[in-house]
């Protein structure tokens, strides 16, 4: 899992920095200001959460067997946090359908769990 986690942070860290640099320059001529805020708030919650990612990893490799479980949830709270709450900001973005903003709190509670997650497996950590 270590490894997983440690490639997915790096991997979402790299498409965010893509999508800030892609939403400052191609598209702020082509977006509205409040489209373009939204596309960039997933920018930048998607950065966040690529960085929980590392910590996780981090956690994972330090984890014995009573947080592993902890720590995993966490993980993957915040991949699927991602997933929901900034893909439904980019897809919102794009195409310009509004009922897609009704899947972004879903991300944002998975994103929320995910620290309470991370949380519980800091208290299990034998450091």
């Amino acid at each position: 899992m270590t490894r997983l986690f440690l490639q997915m942070g790096a991997i979402s860290a790299t498409l965010a920095v893509a999508a800030g640099a892609f939403g400052a320059h191609a598209l702020r001529a082509k977006l509205e200001p409040r489209q373009l805020e939204v596309f960039e708030t997933a920018a930048r919650y998607q950065m966040y959460h690529a960085l929980a990612l590392l910590v996780v990893a981090w956690v994972a490799s330090r984890t014995l067997v009573g947080a592993t479980g902890a720590v995993q949830a966490s993980g993957w709270l915040f991949v699927a946090g991602t997933l929901l709450f900034s893909g439904s900001l980019y897809a919102m973005t794009f195409t310009g359908i509004r009922a897609l903003g009704a899947i972004t709190p879903i991300g944002g509670v998975c994103f929320i769990a995910g620290w309470i997650a991370l949380a519980v497996a800091a208290a299990r950590l034998d450091v």
